[in-house]
């Protein structure tokens, strides 16, 4: 059962894709080198892939590897539920919108081993104001195969100043001068 906040309010609106919104299908690429969620640029990072599905809602895989896991060959908890945030934060770009995590709630239903294949599917719920409604589904395997791990999240819309105002100035700057806008937007799509 998720918390009260997770639920939207009477008058919140379905969701809409942007008209720019990649293709269903499409792959996303990674929102930003760097990022340990879906950045190549990270050895021991995820390195999610997630595709655009219908509507407001998308696909991912990645593979459990060695550097993940918690408990001996068992993925640890943590890296599933950023696997959840990455995928879940990853819809917004099917909005064109800037938005952080405000709360993710996690169920852990069965362990994850190393080597495993988890295939997540998102969607966003309902739109109020600035406050995106959003659920995923982890499974082993691929999609048809047992539950894992669910969540259910809430991302708040922000304007780029939250991560210019916090972020180390020298990685903002190099984002701020990618020639490529895709990849200039997408850099500030996701983390809190």
């Amino acid at each position: 059962m998720s918390s009260a906040s997770l639920h939207p309010p009477a008058d919140a609106q379905p969701p809409v894709r942007h008209p720019d919104a990649p293709a269903p299908g499409e792959l996303l690429g990674a929102h930003y080198e760097h990022c340990f969620g879906c950045g190549p640029g990270q050895p021991h990072g995820l390195h999610l892939e997630a595709r655009a599905g219908d509507g407001v809602s998308l696909t991912a895989e990645f593979t459990v590897q060695p550097a993940h896991q918690g408990a001996p060959g068992l993925a640890h908890g943590g890296v599933l539920a950023t696997a959840l945030d990455e995928t879940l934060g990853s819809l917004n770009w099917l909005l064109r919108t800037i938005a952080v995590t405000g709360r993710l709630e996690t169920d852990f239903v069965r362990p994850v081993p190393v080597g495993t294949v988890l295939h997540l599917e998102a969607e966003v719920t309902a739109v109020a104001g600035r406050k995106i409604y959003s659920r995923a589904t982890g499974r082993v395997g691929g999609p048809e195969g047992p539950v894992a791990v669910r969540a259910e999240a809430l991302f708040i819309e922000v304007k780029v100043d939250h991560f210019t105002d916090h972020g180390r100035p020298r990685e903002i700057r190099a984002a701020l001068s990618d020639p490529d806008q895709i990849r200039r937007s997408r850099a500030f799509e996701v983390n809190p």
